[in-house]
C-alpha cells in the first residue's frame, strides 16, 4: 500500500508541480517521506546508465538519451535536471506504472557527485559515467578529494565504469574494480607542457601525494600524468578523441569517426566523448552516434546567440563558483580571432545558498583576456566591485576594463556603441538577466 501511496503522490504533485513550472524534486520528496525504500520496491529497466562528475553532466546525460533515442531505445530520464536524490526519484516514480513497473529500455541518471551514494542505495547502475572531478562550489564541496570520497561507497562491484583516462582524481576509481573502460584524448595541437591556469590541483598524485609530472596538458591539470614515486598514470585509453581542430569545430573519434562541434570547447569534446564511449558499450553503431551528435544542438542554454543593437553575441553560461567552467569559457574567447567586447556578470553566486563568498573569482584565470582581439571588458552585477577588485590583480590595462553595475545599463551601453562582438560570461541564476536585453537567435 505504502509502494502505491508513494508513487500515486509523485505522480499527481509532478502533475500539479509541472503546471506552474516546478515539481522536478519535491514530489520525490514527499514519496520518500511516504516510503523511504520506494527505490527498492520499484522495478527498473535491465539498463541503468548513471552519469555524475564536477562539470559536464547534464550535456553529456542529454547527448546520450538523444543517442539511445535515434538507435531505436527507450529511455527515461531526469531531463528537468533535479539530480539528487529526490528527483532522481521523481524521474522514476513519475514513469513508472502504479504497480511500481518502469517501462523503457534505459533508466539514465544524471547524479549529483555528493549525493549519488543516496540515489545508488537500493539499486546500482549497469553502467557508471566519472566525467572529472575539480575543485567546484566551495562553500558545498570544499576539496575534490573529498567529493572522491563521497562517490566511492556508490559504485558497485557489478557496474561497469566509464573512466576519463586525462584527470588524475578520478582515474582513481578504477582502483580494486574490476571493469572499467577509459575515455580520453590523444595528444592535441593546443597542448601545454605544464598545467595552466592560476593554481595548480595536479601538482601531487592524489594516491600517495609524490609530485607528479606530466608529458602533456589538455586545459587545468587535465592531460598525460606520471606519479613520480607510486606508478600512478594515465591509463591507455578505449576511446580516443584521435584528432581535434577547436579553431574548425572537428574531431575525430578513434582515427574513424568524424563529428563536428557545434560549440568548439575543450569541453564539449570530452562530454561529447563520454557519451559516444556509453552509447557505444550500449551497442549503437558509431554512425548513429556521429550523425545525432552532428546535429544536435545542447538544449541547457550554456551557449545560446544574439543580437545586441549593431553587435552579434555569444552567451557563454559557466556553472556557479566553478572556476574551470569560466577558464574554459574565456578560453573559448581568447582562441577567437575577431575584435570582440567580454561582458562579465556576477550577480548571484550561488543558485541553492545564500552567500556572498567569492573567494573562487581568485581562481579564474582572467588573464586570458589579455589578448589583442579583447578590446575591451566589461564588469557588472551585484558583485561588481569584487570582479573589479580580482582585475586589479590581472595584467589587463586599467584602460581596458571598466564597471557599470547595473545589467540593464551595460546592456544599454553596448547597445549604442560599436558592432563588435560581444561575449557575455555569467552564470545559470544571471543568464536571464542579460537575456532579456537582447534578440535571441538560433544557434
Amino acid at each position: 500500500m505504502r509502494k502505491f501511496l508513494a508513487i500515486l503522490v509523485c505522480k499527481l504533485g509532478h502533475a500539479v508541480g509541472s503546471l506552474v513550472g516546478k515539481g522536478s524534486s519535491l514530489p520525490g520528496k514527499y514519496a520518500l517521506k511516504i516510503c523511504p525504500d520506494i527505490l527498492a520496491r520499484v522495478q527498473l529497466p535491465p539498463r541503468i546508465i548513471a552519469v555524475t562528475g564536477s562539470n559536464g553532466k547534464t550535456s553529456t546525460v542529454e547527448m546520450i538519451a538523444a543517442i539511445l533515442r535515434a538507435g531505436g531505445k527507450s529511455v527515461v530520464y531526469n531531463e528537468e535536471g533535479s539530480n539528487q536524490i529526490e528527483g532522481v526519484t521523481t524521474a522514476v516514480l513519475t514513469h513508472a506504472t502504479l504497480g511500481g513497473r518502469v517501462r523503457a529500455d534505459v533508466l539514465l541518471i544524471e547524479s549529483d557527485e555528493r549525493y549519488a551514494a543516496h540515489s545508488f542505495r537500493y539499486f546500482h547502475p549497469s553502467e557508471f559515467v566519472i566525467t572529472n572531478l575539480y575543485r567546484d562550489q566551495l562553500t558545498r564541496n570544499g576539496h575534490p578529494e573529498w567529493v572522491y570520497d563521497a562517490i566511492l561507497p556508490a559504485i558497485h562491484p557489478d557496474t561497469e565504469l566509464l573512466l576519463n583516462a586525462d584527470d588524475p582524481l578520478s582515474s582513481c576509481f578504477a582502483n580494486g574494480h574490476e571493469k572499467v573502460q577509459w575515455f580520453g584524448l590523444d595528444h592535441c595541437s593546443f597542448d601545454t607542457d605544464a598545467p595552466t591556469g592560476v593554481y595548480h590541483d595536479g601538482a601531487y598524485c592524489p594516491v600517495c601525494k609524490a609530485p607528479m609530472e606530466y608529458d602533456f596538458v589538455h586545459y587545468n591539470h587535465i592531460g598525460s600524468y606520471h606519479c613520480t614515486r607510486c606508478g600512478h598514470r594515465r591509463p591507455a585509453t578505449d576511446y580516443t578523441v584521435t584528432a581535434v581542430d577547436l579553431a574548425q569545430g572537428r574531431l575525430t573519434i578513434d582515427n574513424a569517426v568524424t563529428i563536428q562541434l557545434a560549440f568548439r570547447s575543450i569541453y564539449n569534446v570530452y562530454n561529447i566523448l563520454a557519451a559516444y564511449a556509453v552509447c557505444r558499450r550500449v551497442g549503437i553503431a558509431a554512425d548513429t552516434i556521429a550523425g545525432v551528435i552532428n546535429n544536435y544542438i545542447l538544449k541547457n542554454g550554456r551557449m545560446q546567440r544574439f543580437t545586441l543593437g549593431a553587435h552579434h553575441g555569444t552567451l557563454l553560461t559557466s556553472k556557479h563558483e566553478n572556476s574551470i567552467a569560466y577558464d574554459t569559457n574565456l578560453r573559448y574567447i581568447r582562441g577567437e580571432q575577431s575584435p570582440c567586447t567580454v561582458l562579465v556578470i556576477v550577480d548571484a553566486v550561488s543558485r541553492k545558498y545564500f552567500t556572498s563568498e567569492t573567494s573562487w573569482l581568485w581562481d579564474i584565470d582572467f588573464d586570458q583576456l589579455n589578448c589583442p582581439q579583447v578590446q575591451r571588458v566589461i564588469l557588472s552585477g551585484r558583485y561588481c566591485n569584487d570582479l573589479a577588485e580580482r582585475f586589479s590583480f590581472t595584467a589587463l590595462p586599467a584602460e581596458k576594463w571598466s564597471v557599470q553595475p547595473d545589467i540593464a545599463a551595460a546592456a544599454k551601453e553596448l547597445a549604442e556603441s560599436g558592432s563588435e562582438d560581444v561575449y557575455v560570461v555569467t552564470c545559470f541564476s544571471d543568464r536571464d538577466k542579460i537575456l532579456a536585453h537582447v534578440e535571441k537567435e538560433d544557434v
